[in-house]
């Protein structure tokens, strides 16, 4: 009984401590970058776009979908930097739990 008593007193501890991680993501801030700085996106590990910078140059008609290309493209590589860092933060959390190969909190 000591053993399960213990096991829920881990698992109250990990949910607080997964609930100050998830707010620190939300001040964590990544930068995706396209067309060699072109276009800017950054973005909170929490995946929510805080800005968008869009170089002055594609501002014509007829560069329209180069821009749409290269937005995806940065809104890509700032959600791929966001993803390891909420990565990072949730495996500092969990490094020492051993879980079942499989078995991930994010």
């Amino acid at each position: 009984m000591a053993d399960f008593l213990g096991m829920m007193k881990q698992a109250a501890q990990l949910q607080s401590k997964m609930q100050a991680v998830q707010e620190e993501l939300g001040h964590i801030e990544v930068e995706g970058i396209s067309g060699g700085g072109l276009v800017t996106m950054r973005m909170t590990a929490k995946m929510e776009v805080k800005a968008i910078k869009i170089d002055p140059s594609l501002m014509k008609a007829d560069e329209r979908e180069i821009l749409e290309d290269l937005l995806v493209t940065a809104h890509n590589d700032a959600r791929r930097k966001a993803e390891t860092a909420m990565k990072d933060k949730m495996q500092a959390l969990t490094g020492g739990l051993g879980l079942p190969p499989g078995l991930s909190l994010t």
